[in-house]
């Protein structure tokens, strides 16, 4: 549930190429972002029938991965990808870092977490819409990841601008903004440091429709209720879905091509609702029960063409920056 980060450190890119450099003839390269986790046996059952060893590159949050790519697409650094979102493809796509089109592996929906004994004891009713954020009863309740820093923020951004229209957003945010907006570096930094589940003093937080569910799944004790919830308002929920793709100038086009049909395989789609938090992609697939209990679907979210993230993104994010940092 850790949702990358697009910042990009020169450091990690010389050392994520001295760590592929020696890699042997017989690995396939995978590069992934920083919340990938599926079972050893499913990888090494993957390794048996394809015949390679499965080299894992962690490239970070999606957004800093794909600029590891752009910056090593003459000479790649990988054989296929897994992580790329549908806010990214269309950069990737045009970048020329792709061989071909995302095959869809998983999906996820950015939404707002709330701790139910916060609110319970704030004696606040939750809000029914973002506007009721503005209002002085909830300051300082929201905690949001950067959108510079953090997909699962920029994702949340994408979701204002598509739910209400790109002038009253960020009205919206300078509104935020003077009401105790507090911005987090990242979807970790915002969980589980300022989120009052985590210890900190915000009882809303921009996460995941998964996130409550995971909270039963790791609790020590066993829970039948979810401490949190999810919001789910207009303007505020954002679905994402990653994919998988052979990457243009990679080796072990075999090999790559088997792993795209194993992480869209039945084992792998069952796997990752537990490990990486996230609904699967093929429909057949047999919900989690602990999905199915307490990660219920929003029946509205937002979208936008992904031309027009692939055209306006930066241009947003530099915006909400003036407009709540600076």
């Amino acid at each position: 549930m850790n949702r990358r980060l697009f910042s990009l450190a020169a450091t990690a890119l010389v050392a994520l190429g001295a760590s592929t450099a020696s890699l042997a003839a017989d690995e396939l390269r995978v590069m992934v972002h920083s919340s990938f986790a599926l079972p050893k046996a499913l990888r090494a059952d993957f390794e048996q029938q394809a015949g390679v060893k499965l080299a894992l590159i962690k490239g970070g949050d999606a957004g800093e991965m794909l600029n590891k790519l752009i910056l090593t697409r003459a000479n790649p650094v990988a054989d296929v990808v897994f992580g790329i979102d549908n806010t990214l493809e269309a950069k990737a796509r045009a970048a020329g870092v792709l061989e071909g089109p995302l095959a869809p592996v998983d999906y996820g929906f950015v939404t707002i977490n709330f701790d139910k004994t916060a609110i319970a004891k704030s004696g606040l009713a939750l809000p029914a819409t973002l506007q009721d954020l503005t209002l002085p009863a909830y300051k300082g309740a929201l905690v949001v990841p950067n959108p510079a820093t953090s997909s699962t923020g920029y994702a949340f951004l994408l979701a204002t601008i598509a739910g209400l229209g790109e002038e009253p957003a960020f009205k919206w945010w300078g509104q935020m903004r003077a009401n105790g907006l507090k911005v987090a570096k990242g979807w970790s930094e915002a969980y589980y440091t300022d989120f009052t589940r985590g210890g900190g003093t915000h009882a809303l937080v921009v996460s995941y429709a998964t996130s409550p569910a995971a909270e039963v799944f790791y609790a020590k004790e066993k829970r039948t209720q979810s401490p949190t919830g999810s919001l789910n308002l207009k303007g505020g929920v954002f679905k994402q879905v990653e994919g998988v793709a052979l990457l243009k100038g990679g080796a072990q086009r075999a090999a790559a091509q088997k792993f795209v049909a194993f992480m869209r395989s039945e084992p792998v789609q069952q796997a990752l609702q537990t490990e990486m938090w996230m609904y699967p992609a093929q429909a057949s697939t047999p919900r989690a029960p602990v999905l199915l209990q307490h990660a219920v679907e929003p029946a509205h979210f937002e979208s936008l063409p992904a031309q027009a993230m692939a055209d306006h993104g930066a241009q947003w994010v530099a915006r909400w920056t003036q407009v709540v940092l600076k």
